[in-house]
């Protein structure tokens, strides 16, 4: 069970009870930001708990810093404890519906602060259901456990460490957004198209396919980047830049690096 960073539903549901084992739902939606614990509410996973991206997995938004900052690793670690994680011991298993798009936020953050008895759920929320296990609307009660953070600061870097290391050769900048906002052809979301000059592409929707199952062999996507002292990545608001995280801890590449304020905290200082 120890250092699995992708159990499939089947795992789960063979291990969902075991005492050791805590499920977090982190199902959200960046359009209509109630709508993952509505989701929530009306059904998940049995005994799963619920954290939410903008108010439990990330701080409120600043000037700079990004549209999703760190969050309150204080606060988290408490309401971490309060969902019976213990440190160093409890299985933290996240999903989501959205390609491990948020549920690898958690994955990454728990890593962040030193516990790496974590993992995502393959084929998400979906997957689950596809094979016809139990769901639930009941919310679990508090648990007894008790998280202590040691904190992994090489992890992280911030917008100054971009700037003087992205140059390097030993360094490899890794933009996880799609093609076309990599492009500048298309920006949704922040004031300003593009991307950091120097990055690199690859997409974080490229590690799982349309379902949400990881892609086999996640090594042959990164045979261009395994030799890189140092891989720092980012994408729009450093939440699903942890996709790529994962594919690289997948891959066996353990250089890798989360950019946290990412393209909304680059571009804050340009407009």
């Amino acid at each position: 069970m120890n250092n699995l960073h992708v159990v499939s539903a089947n795992w789960l549901h063979e291990h969902l009870h075991a005492p050791q084992v805590v499920v977090v739902d982190c199902r959200f939606s960046l359009m209509d930001i109630e709508l993952g614990r509505k989701q929530y509410q009306e059904n998940h996973i049995e005994g799963a708990y619920y954290l939410d991206l903008n108010l439990d997995l990330s701080s409120p938004v600043q000037k700079h810093c990004g549209r999703h900052p760190l969050p309150d690793l204080d606060k988290l670690a408490e309401k971490l404890s309060q969902i019976g994680v213990n440190s160093g011991k409890t299985m933290v298993v996240a999903y989501d519906d959205s390609r491990l798009g948020f549920a690898a936020r958690l994955w990454w953050l728990l890593h962040y602060m030193g516990h790496e008895r974590v993992a995502v759920l393959d084929g998400g929320f979906a997957g689950w259901q596809a094979q016809n296990y139990g769901t639930s609307s009941a919310v679990p009660s508090v648990r007894d456990g008790k998280f202590d953070p040691n904190m992994q600061t090489n992890l992280v870097v911030d917008i100054e460490t971009v700037k003087s290391r992205k140059d390097l050769p030993e360094v490899v900048l890794i933009d996880s957004r799609e093609g076309d906002r990599y492009r500048g052809e298309r920006e949704p979301i922040d004031p300003i198209a593009g991307h950091i000059e120097g990055a690199v592409n690859y997409p974080w929707m490229e590690v799982t396919n349309e379902q949400g199952f990881v892609i086999d062999n996640q090594g042959d996507r990164w045979q261009e980047v395994k030799n890189a002292q140092e891989a720092i990545v980012y994408c729009g608001s450093g939440v699903t830049a942890c996709v790529n995280l994962l594919s690289l801890k997948l891959a066996g590449i353990e250089t890798g690096k989360l950019y946290a304020g990412s393209w909304s905290d680059w571009c804050s200082y340009l407009v």
